[in-house]
């Protein structure tokens, strides 16, 4: 048996498995699923040919990549993230929920003239998707109404009583989307501009007129934020060495170091980025325009870089990692541990584990 038959077989016999009920044609969207999600790991990208390749069946490959394009147009219940992603995360967020919920949201192109604008949680040094939106634009800061509407589309899966902290850069500082964190009753840290304004009581100034100085930190608490006097926020500008310039934040939180530190967790979504782009499944290579269909592809993209993560959590728990690569040190990341664990089972012919939820952390 080949091995783009053996990782396709893995695949869609956990998908049917977890749809023991799906009829004939839910069925047909789920085979045509998994042919996608074992075409994205197999040819490392999102192209459809490229995917079609990489597909074991004797169908010309041009009918293949018009199965493809069909299943990406077609708007049935079947391809709706609500049904088939959403299940996944609910569950990761769930194995998550006993410590905080680091969620992080960021922008990045996709496809021709797209933007996918993903919230993802912070799991062991990488960041997993959960929810995504596409819009079609160039590359830049998306509308608060978008921000909004992401928040919208996760907030059902997040475990009630569990304490979530957003993150975001620069372009999440909007007032609208601070007051619906609020309103959820999640804490948050966002970046903003050295010329935000800031209400020191009756007193306007900006962050800039804080006047924080190299290898330091100023902070205040029960300020109000932008022209419409948003808060009460902490406000904290840190200037550490290396950088050449501060790092203006604000936040719900009480302790501006607490701020800081949750904050540094924000460039994981970009390990998320490389993964499922240049160094993983190339995303943004795909050359489809339309966004419903870039939502698609993104969701079969994120279920293959979620099976890849999870054979990486595979790899360190039951001490693959030892025979994959090092003994004394893991250098590679769990994105990486798991394409090299799938292609050492793909090697010596031995059975290839299939899931969609990373095990638990606490774990390794």
């Amino acid at each position: 048996m080949n091995d783009n038959l053996r990782r396709h077989r893995a695949i869609k016999d956990h998908l049917l498995q977890l749809c023991p009920e799906a009829n004939g044609h839910q069925k047909q969207h789920l085979l045509v699923l998994a042919a996608l999600i074992n075409g994205i790991v197999g040819s490392r990208h999102t192209n459809l040919p490229n995917i079609a390749a990489k597909v074991p069946t004797s169908t010309k490959r041009e009918s293949q990549v018009k199965t493809f394009y069909r299943w990406l147009k077609n708007d049935h219940r079947a391809q709706d993230y609500r049904v088939v992603f959403a299940p996944f995360a609910q569950a990761l967020l769930s194995s998550l929920a006993a410590s905080p919920l680091v969620l992080v949201i960021d922008g990045s192109t996709v496809g021709q003239g797209g933007m996918a604008l993903l919230i993802n949680v912070v799991y062991k040094g990488r960041a997993l998707p959960i929810g995504w939106l596409v819009i079609r634009a160039k590359k830049g800061h998306l509308a608060e109404k978008y921000h909004i509407a992401l928040l919208k589309q996760v907030k059902p899966l997040i475990p009630a009583d569990s304490q979530v902290v957003f993150v975001g850069d620069g372009e999440f500082d909007g007032c609208r989307l601070l007051r619906r964190l609020d309103y959820y009753g999640w804490q948050y840290v966002c970046r903003t501009a050295k010329n935000s304004v800031l209400w020191l009581g009756d007193d306007r100034t900006n962050f800039a007129g804080l006047a924080v100085q190299p290898n330091s930190l100023v902070s205040i608490a029960e300020a109000a934020f932008s022209k419409y006097e948003y808060g009460p926020v902490l406000a904290v500008a840190v200037w550490q060495a290396p950088y050449k310039e501060p790092l203006y934040l604000i936040s719900n939180l009480c302790l501006p170091q607490e701020a800081l530190w949750y904050y540094r967790k924000r460039f994981r979504i970009e390990t998320f980025f490389s993964d499922s782009k240049s160094r993983g499944f190339r995303i943004d290579k795909s050359h489809l325009k339309e966004p419903k269909r870039l939502v698609r592809m993104l969701l079969a993209a994120c279920l293959a870089y979620l099976w890849i993560v999870y054979l990486g959590t595979v790899a360190m728990v039951d001490g693959w990692h030892n025979v994959i690569h090092r003994t004394e040190r893991v250098d590679l990341s769990l994105f990486n541990l798991g394409l090299n664990l799938l292609e050492h089972f793909l090697n010596r012919d031995m059975v290839i584990p299939a899931a969609f939820i990373p095990l638990d952390p606490r774990s390794f």
